[in-house]
């Protein structure tokens, strides 16, 4: 399986976006993209530009990407579709009877796929707003990008559809040893936190999860909680201040409660941590787009790889503990004596968890 697979980690945008520059221009047969951000600014300019490059050469270029989080449009991408590229958004946003409903709904999916060697997923977006931001993309070499390349297309024929077999869409791909999981907006159905749940319930030794927005349901609360009593040790790792302060201020109602029953907490310090990553007895990953809250969960397209692979653990345990070093401990005593007005609009906010 190791053989088969190599995995290199980035935290560093200013590291992973010429890597993907430099496998994009190297590629001979296709490149598909499928992404929540795709910003009319540098960054984006230049990853159109190569793009086109690579359309003029005959290479087959696919991109699919939110209409919500883009900042781009068609105009932005005529010169690529005049050379036989293909691009379309997901889902654009419409007035009707039930917007809120369908609106709602993002592809917020993060994979790159070229030439059925090279597979790119993470937290990442193409976009120069994040430069400084603490993120988790991995570079896959292998075999593997054949079955990213199936989860595209199939991806890709959805795209403008409200109606469609939400357990077909979410149906594990397995690849030797590996899984792909994938999230489509549903209430019952919800592959990647039964996945996270299970490995918590199983865990034996520690867990690591690094989230940008911690918000998880009263299931996965408990889980965390019930391996911290059995003496597992429980490190979640989150922005001091991410760029969603509201879903800060609401994830603060929920930490007390974790701190108490021994789950520790850390506060990253020096700017934005974006990453998505998850370990389990140093075993046992998940990587992929899905951040740790009701919204990734219920109401969004993400898409995730399960596995084991101690060259990838290695590299997982590494940046944790790089996160640790620049990361503050949560404090419950400050939480408890928090003011007043802060637990107003914690609870002011409750009702509306599941749209963050």
């Amino acid at each position: 399986m190791e053989q088969e697979l190599k995995i290199k980690m980035f935290s560093d945008p200013l590291m992973f976006y010429p890597a993907m520059l430099s496998d994009i221009q190297k590629a001979g047969k296709y490149i598909y993209l499928e992404i929540y951000r795709f910003r009319n600014d540098p960054i984006g300019i230049r990853f159109r530009d190569n793009l086109i490059k690579k359309c003029r050469e005959g290479v087959k270029v696919k991109l699919l990407i939110d209409s919500w989080g883009a900042s781009s449009n068609m105009a932005f991408f005529k010169d690529l579709i005049d050379l036989g590229g293909e691009v379309k958004f997901f889902k654009k946003i419409k007035i009707s009877w039930d917007a809120f409903t369908k609106n709602h709904r993002r592809d917020h999916r993060k994979i790159l796929i070229i030439d059925d060697e090279i597979t790119y997923i993470g937290s990442a977006n193409i976009s120069g707003y994040a430069l400084n931001w603490r993120e988790s993309i991995f570079r896959i070499h292998g075999s593997i990008a054949k079955a990213f390349r199936r989860v595209f297309l199939e991806n890709m024929k959805i795209y403008n559809k409200f109606l469609y077999d939400k357990i077909a869409y979410t149906r594990k791909v397995d690849f030797d040893g590996y899984q792909i999981i994938r999230d489509v907006p549903s209430i019952k159905n919800q592959p990647a936190q039964k996945k996270y749940l299970e490995l918590i319930q199983k865990a034996e030794k520690d867990i690591f999860i690094e989230t940008p927005y911690f918000l998880p349901g009263s299931n996965l609360r408990k889980a965390l909680m019930d391996a911290a009593r059995r003496g597992v040790k429980v490190n979640i790792i989150i922005p001091k201040k991410s760029d969603i302060h509201v879903l800060d201020i609401l994830s603060g109602k929920y930490l007390g409660e974790l701190s108490k029953e021994k789950v520790n907490i850390y506060f990253f310090l020096p700017q934005n941590l974006h990453s998505k990553i998850f370990l389990a007895d140093r075993k046992y990953f998940i990587i992929g787009s899905a951040n740790f809250d009701y919204r990734s969960f219920r109401y969004q397209h993400e898409i995730c790889l399960f596995g084991e692979h101690k060259s990838l653990n290695r590299q997982l345990v590494y940046h944790f503990n790089q996160s640790l070093k620049e990361s503050e401990l949560f404090d419950y005593n400050n939480w408890h004596k928090r003011p007043r007005l802060q637990k107003f609009f914690e609870w002011l906010l409750v009702p509306f968890r599941h749209l963050f």
